[in-house]
């Protein structure tokens, strides 16, 4: 039939080498289109907050179950601890001086697979990070300025973790078998403006929404681990964690047996730190 209608024959011809086309160049663009995205994050590496009495504080965080990992001292007097929940995720304590006399918040920490891909893809969409440089811990680190925050603008944090480290070296230790949660899956951000903040985080650092609440997101990755944007008002300055147990009643019996009180809401146990900062824990 074809040999009766060149015309035709032509045409189909032309068909298949433009199909042929449009998958070419498809294939090459599908690369180009998954670099756009920004390169996952491991999850929270960690949250730091400055408390009033750092030995305190420290004496507190015990009675769940997290052991100081490490400080760093000056002259002999430690100006900062690190409280582990697990091998990535630690909170950071700092105590409260003349100089920095607010107590609450302070920062949170990204831990990214790779720092300087994540430096770069952020430069490319026209934000400002700092460089990537080695921190005190022996850490990669760079930093970069979020919204604003009751205090201010956000100092948002990245790390990845290297070999030699502090945190790496403390691999497999000071891992109680008491602790009361073994992750931390979300992080509350109170924000002077929380739909700024929320256009922030999903338009400049790719989070994503999570359908049926439009404040909590999902950070860049498959830790399925999440930022909840709220308003100034709800916590202010303090900070809201929250950790996840494997059995609440498990969780409960521990806290009871330190003397602490926690708060049954739903699924869910809540606690107040001395400095007013609150630590939610979830079975999931």
């Amino acid at each position: 039939m074809t040999a009766h209608h060149p015309a035709r024959a032509l045409r189909q011809h032309a068909q298949v080498l433009l199909l042929t086309l449009i998958t070419f160049v498809g294939t090459i663009a599908a690369p180009a289109q998954t670099a756009s995205q920004t390169p996952p994050f491991n999850g929270v590496a960690h949250v730091a907050i400055r408390v009033r009495d750092l030995a305190a504080a420290r004496t507190f965080s015990e009675k769940p179950g997290f052991e100081q990992a490490f400080d760093l001292s000056k002259d002999g007097v430690p100006y900062e601890s690190f409280i582990k929940i697990n091998d990535h995720q630690f909170l950071e304590l700092y105590p409260a001086t003349p100089k920095d006399p607010r107590i609450g918040f302070l920062h949170l920490c990204f831990e990214g697979v790779d720092l300087q891909a994540i430096n770069q893809d952020y430069r490319s969409r026209g934000l400002t990070p700092n460089a990537v440089r080695k921190a005190g811990a022996g850490n990669l680190l760079f930093t970069m300025e979020g919204p604003l925050q009751p205090s201010g603008p956000q100092n948002i944090e990245y790390t990845q973790y290297m070999p030699g480290s502090f945190h790496t070296n403390d691999q497999g230790k000071h891992l109680g078998p008491n602790r009361v949660a073994d992750k931390l899956i979300a992080v509350s951000l109170a924000m002077q403006d929380a739909n700024a903040a929320r256009d922030f985080y999903i338009n400049q650092l790719q989070f994503k929404p999570i359908a049926g609440d439009t404040m909590v997101l999902h950070m860049p990755g498959d830790s399925g681990q999440e930022i909840e944007i709220t308003f100034a008002e709800v916590i202010g300055a303090k900070a809201r964690i929250t950790l996840q147990t494997a059995s609440l009643g498990k969780a409960a019996h521990l806290l009871h047996k330190q003397h602490l009180a926690p708060e049954k809401v739903g699924e869910t146990l809540g606690l107040t730190d001395p400095d007013g900062n609150i630590i939610m824990i979830l079975a999931r």
